[in-house]
């Protein structure tokens, strides 16, 4: 865990960031306040899911689809 002053973090704030990434960061401020900071990462949307393996086939799902419909191919 690195510690920074808020003057420091002003100063630096794209070499706490960068720390922030591998560790948490503690800013302290002149009143005795302290915050910590931490990296999260966030998708970009909400589609943005891991993949899955299937041994489904094109053609098996259109089937699919259209059966559900009530169609017959």
């Amino acid at each position: 865990m690195k510690k920074y002053t808020y003057s420091q973090t002003r100063q630096r704030l794209s070499e706490v960031l960068d720390t922030a990434r591998k560790e948490d960061v503690i800013i302290t401020r002149r009143g005795g306040e302290t915050f910590r900071l931490t990296y999260r990462t966030t998708s970009n949307s909400p589609f943005d899911v891991p993949s899955i393996r299937t041994k489904a086939t094109t053609q098996g799902i259109l089937e699919a689809i259209k059966e559900s419909r009530g169609r017959k191919s």
